[in-house]
């Protein structure tokens, strides 16, 4: 199955009954597979006039009290960025994937990790965060999707998906997690459901203008943050116990970055990956850990150099940490890759 298919068939499985999105390549399969899908379990799909009135359409189901998903690519993720400051100070679930295309403006279409900051750091305005997934298969293009919107129901938070081009368009074998039935799902007691009159109104506000109120709202939204960062945290190791080196890498890049580690070990190098599964809340406490022992880290990105900022915090100076990455859509082989370690290794540690 190809990811992006996956990752909207795991969506539809998980209740998503509305989905809002406007095309934009490389991510097409996924509008293109809930136009057919939504009408056949009872749902509603809608192509906005732009991605401005998508996530917006996903804001109001989410406030009605549906499961609601969009999804995008990098330029189109930027255009809904307002739409997402909105539902994290309405507090309202909602997931959306961003299936990320290369560089800066436009960009390309090849795999590229150069959203991490957007994703990362919230993207839009105010002290607001996001539960941030890293698919590293097809197979958790699935499954961490369907999680997604369960832990975005639990903390009443959106949560992204962040994939590649490259993870979008993998074909794979996939074993697909099972259909929900939506009328099991727990009742939302914020949702606004119109019975005027009969209970307390349940509008929901972002738009707080006595500063004190608004405060206490955000130390709220604080609490909650801190909540998801000590509960939610997801890391995969691979050869990590006797590693020297750790490379560090998530998604596509960590796929290309076992393929290489195979190939050292076989050289007799003790080299090992960390994988955050989350990119948010980020694994700093795996990472602090491994740096007990492994006393050099090689950040490998598909992008400039971004999450190498959140290993070296976790590191705090108790290993060096250094940077290989390809901006622009371009991925290396793990021949490359394991070229790159290996020198590294060498100038480290001892000649082979």
């Amino acid at each position: 199955m190809r990811g992006n298919n996956a990752m909207a068939e795991a969506a539809v499985r998980a209740g998503c009954r509305y989905y809002f999105g406007y095309p934009i390549t490389p991510q097409n399969d996924v509008p293109e597979y809930m136009a057919e899908r939504m009408p056949e379990v009872g749902g509603t799909f809608i192509q906005g006039e732009s991605e401005i009135a998508s996530i917006y359409m996903v804001l109001g189901a989410s406030a009605a009290g549906g499961r609601a998903m969009t999804s995008s690519s990098s330029p189109g993720i930027s255009l809904k960025q307002e739409g997402l400051s909105f539902l994290a100070g309405h507090e309202l679930p909602a997931v959306i994937a961003n299936v990320v295309r290369g560089g800066p403006g436009l960009g390309n279409i090849a795999g590229s990790q150069s959203d991490y900051f957007q994703c990362t750091r919230g993207g839009g305005h105010g002290d607001y965060r996001m539960i941030v997934l890293a698919p590293g298969n097809v197979q958790e293009m699935a499954d961490l999707t369907y999680l997604s919107f369960d832990l975005a129901d639990k903390y009443r938070t959106p949560v992204m998906i962040m994939a590649d081009g490259m993870m979008g368009n993998t074909m794979e074998p996939v074993t697909l997690p099972p259909m929900i039935k939506v009328e099991d799902l727990p009742e939302k007691d914020y949702a606004v459901t119109g019975r005027l009159g009969k209970r307390k109104s349940r509008v929901r506000l972002s738009l707080i203008l006595e500063p004190k109120d608004l405060e206490e709202h955000n130390w709220k939204l604080q609490r909650k943050y801190s909540l998801i960062s000590a509960n939610e945290v997801r890391w995969e190791g691979f050869e990590l116990e006797d590693a020297e080196m750790v490379i560090v890498a998530f998604g596509t890049a960590a796929r290309i970055a076992k393929g290489a580690i195979r190939r050292v070990r076989k050289e007799g190098l003790k080299v090992g990956l960390l994988r955050p599964i989350t990119l948010w809340p980020f694994p700093s406490a795996a990472i602090a850990e491994a740096a007990k022992t492994a006393k050099d880290f090689l950040v490998f990105e598909l992008n400039a150099g971004q999450m190498i900022e959140d290993v070296r915090l976790a590191v705090e100076g108790k290993a060096s940490v250094h940077f290989y990455g390809r901006p622009g859509g371009t991925s290396p082989t793990p021949r490359d890759l394991a070229k790159v370690i290996t020198n590294r290794y060498c100038q480290h540690f001892r000649p082979i």
